[in-house]
C-alpha cells in the first residue's frame, strides 16, 4: 500500500464511508439513499436510487428484484457505480466495481427483518414490467396476502441482495471557493492506493 496523504480521511475508504454514513444517519433524512448506475450489455446506462443496506470491508450491499431492469443489466454487465451524498456535512462518496449476488442466507435474513407489508410487496411486484393498471398491482398484493395468511412470508426467488465490490472509491468533502478535497482510493494486491485529485 502506498503512503496515505497526511490529510486524507483515512487509509481504508470503506471504513471512512461507514463512519460518515453513521454520522449522517442521525442528522439527515434518507441517509440510506444511494444512486446506483448500471449499464446494458451494449453500454446504455441507467441510474436510480436504492437503499444502502450495509457497508463491509469489500463494498456496499443493497437488495432488489433480480428481474427488474437493474437486475437484468447486472446479469448482462456486472459492473456498476454508486454515489452517496450527505448534505449536512457536505460529503460525497463515489464507488465503482463489480456486482456479485449475496449468499441466499444473507438475503433470507434481511428479508425476514423487513416489515410484512414490504415483504408482501416484494412477492407481488413484477418490478419494472408494464402493468395494465393499478388494479393489477393491488390484485397481486391481495393474492400474496391470501397466500401467506397466518404464516411467515417466504422470500421469493426473484428477490435478494447484491454486493458492489469496490475497486475504486472517491471520498469528497466540500471546501470554500470550490477547492474541495478529493481522495481517490484504488484497490490493488497490497491494499488501497490513495491519491489526491484536483477539485
Amino acid at each position: 500500500m502506498t503512503t496515505v496523504p497526511a490529510d486524507a480521511p483515512g487509509a481504508d475508504p470503506l471504513s471512512v464511508f461507514d463512519r460518515w454514513h453513521r454520522e449522517a444517519a442521525g442528522v439527515i433524512d434518507d441517509a440510506d439513499a444511494m444512486v446506483l448506475a448500471t449499464a446494458s450489455r451494449e453500454g446504455r446506462p441507467s441510474a436510480r436510487y436504492v437503499l444502502l443496506r450495509g457497508i463491509t470491508h469489500e463494498g456496499v450491499r443493497f437488495y432488489t428484484n433480480y428481474q427488474s431492469r437493474k437486475g437484468a443489466e447486472i446479469a448482462e454487465n456486472p459492473s456498476a457505480a454508486a454515489a452517496w451524498f450527505d448534505g449536512a456535512h457536505r460529503r460525497q462518496v463515489r464507488l465503482e466495481g463489480s456486482i456479485l449476488r449475496l449468499d441466499p442466507a444473507l438475503s433470507d435474513a434481511y428479508f425476514a427483518s423487513r416489515d410484512r407489508g414490504h415483504q408482501l410487496g416484494a412477492v407481488a411486484s413484477n418490478q419494472s414490467h408494464v402493468l395494465s393498471g393499478r388494479e393489477e398491482l393491488e390484485g397481486a398484493y391481495a393474492a400474496a396476502e391470501a397466500r401467506f395468511e397466518g404464516r411467515e412470508v417466504v422470500r421469493p426467488a426473484h428477490w435478494g441482495g447484491y454486493l458492489l465490490a469496490a475497486s475504486t472509491v472517491e471520498l469528497w468533502t466540500q471546501r470554500q471557493d470550490r477547492l474541495h478535497d478529493r481522495f481517490l482510493y484504488t484497490h490493488g494486491p497490497d491494499g488501497w492506493d490513495v491519491a489526491r485529485l484536483a477539485p
